[in-house]
């Protein structure tokens, strides 16, 4: 396996199928692909700032899947949030999951590990802190996010 590539923006692995990351630049796909992934999938919107061009078709030429899920920083729903546990529990693995700055991703992934017993609340938030926090955030949008990822609590 690959040494993780840590110059990726906001990178963090949760464990041996599963990474994150921020947004993707050019020559990030070519660094997932060295790593085994199999399976990407993106909660930023495809025109955020800094969003990658192309990016579905850049990493189908590599044999990598791609689900896109954008999920408005401004108004997460439930059905975003179902959708991201469909793509996560039927994708191939390893799974790199990735918005524009890691803290959409980073709350979906708090709530995931709570509700699904996979982490203590308690080491879910560490790694969710790892990126940011949405009760400590200046965010216009952090109360939305803060009651988001307590909604299946």
């Amino acid at each position: 396996m690959s040494k993780d590539p840590e110059e990726i923006a906001g990178w963090q692995r949760l464990d041996n199928w599963t990474t994150t990351s921020g947004r993707l630049r050019d020559g990030d796909i070519d660094k997932l692909a060295e790593l085994g992934v199999r399976h990407v999938i993106n909660l930023a919107l495809s025109d955020s700032p800094g969003a990658l061009p192309d990016e579905a078709e850049e990493l189908a030429q590599r044999g990598i899947r791609y689900t896109h899920i954008p999920v408005p920083f401004d108004a997460p729903e439930e059905g975003h949030y179902a959708t991201f546990l469909e793509a996560l529990r039927n994708g191939d693995r390893p799974v790199h999951v990735h918005c524009i700055m890691n803290w959409r991703v980073s709350a979906f992934f708090y709530r995931y590990h709570c509700e699904s017993g996979a982490m203590s609340p308690e080491t879910a938030r560490i790694l969710m802190e790892m990126q940011w926090s949405p009760e400590t955030s200046d965010s216009p949008h952090a109360a939305t996010w803060a009651n988001f990822i307590t909604t299946g609590n």
